[in-house]
Order: structure tokens, then sequence, then C-alpha cells
């Protein structure tokens, strides 16, 4: 993600971190609907939506740390250049950061951050051994049941993943601790 981060135009870049900010208190909704998402992903150059996707989320992810730390923007700029973004959108997140901490963290502070927290985890592994049309088959999956505690109310939702889609998903959990270990130091 920083190396998508660092090869965006240097012009759109405050705009992007702005409007970024300015939907940050707004709870559950994106900072763009798809029809802006698919006009910047062509402004941008950005060839995939996934690519957009991940870049949307990793600036939001870093913004909603900075306000859950109240970050100065000292320490901010610190562990951005940690992370290897370049130093030009170093300076410009610190700049936009600088300008709207206050009040992004007024509003914040405005509403539950945390609307939904994972209580419980519980996991089970099946083997799928035949099916109507084939007699011998082999396919292992692997069952996740996620306890989420939002308000007063408790959920569980069960995932279900073939062993390429765990290990994927294990991959980007991963990419997401390596990310959170970065930024903590």
């Amino acid at each position: 993600a920083v190396s998508l981060i660092n090869q965006l135009d240097i012009e759109r870049f405050p705009l992007l971190l702005g409007r970024i900010l300015q939907k940050l208190h707004v709870k559950d909704a994106k900072a763009f609907t798809d029809d802006e998402e698919d006009k910047l992903q062509a402004s941008l150059g950005i060839e995939e939506k996934k690519d957009l996707q991940l870049i949307l989320d990793i600036l939001s992810f870093i913004f909603e740390q900075a306000v859950y730390h109240v970050a100065k923007p000292s320490v901010l700029k610190q562990q951005l250049l940690n992370i290897d973004l370049d130093e030009t959108k170093v300076d410009t997140f610190i700049e936009v950061w600088s300008a709207n901490a206050k009040s992004v963290v007024d509003r914040v502070r405005q509403r539950d951050f945390i609307s939904s927290q994972l209580e419980d985890i519980n996991w089970q592994l099946n083997l799928q051994l035949a099916q109507s049309q084939k007699t011998k088959m082999k396919a292992p999956n692997a069952v996740l049941e996620l306890g989420i505690r939002s308000h007063e109310k408790k959920e569980k939702i069960h995932l279900e993943f073939s062993h390429t889609e765990l290990y994927d998903f294990y991959n980007k959990l991963e990419i997401i601790q390596t990310q959170l270990d970065s930024l903590s130091k």
C-alpha cells in the first residue's frame, strides 16, 4: 500500500487527504461514493479498483489512528517516515493533519469510535469426502465463527475458507499486524 501511495500525484494528494478527513467522523460512511471512486481511480491513474480501495483504507486507518492517539505532527511524521512513505507525501500528510486535527478529533469524540468489537473466535475444520457427482474427493475447509458485540447486541459471523482463501486471509492479517506494529513504535 505504501508503494501505491508513493506513486500518487502530489498535486491531488492533499485533496484526497482532506476529503478522507472530512468524512472520518461519520460512522459507516465512505469518503467517496462509488461513482466518485470510479472518477478518482481514473484521475489518479490507478489500474485496479482494489488498489484504490487499499489506498483509501490505509489512509483512513492512518488518520483514525492519529485521531485515536491525538498524534502530534512530529510523532506522526516520524511514524510515516518509518513505513517508508515518500517525504513529500509525509509533509503533505502533516500539513493536512495539522490544519484539521483539532476539528476532526472534536467531531470524532462526539461519536462512538468503536462500534463493533470482536469478543470471541471459534473455529472448526471440515473435510468433504464426496459429492453427488464425485465419489472420491478431498476438500478441506476451515470455518471461523466470530463473536461480535456492537453496543448491546451480540452476533455471530461465520466465515468459510478453502486452504488457499485461508492462506490469503492470513497473509492480509500479517500485513495489517506489520502496519500496526510500525505505527505503535
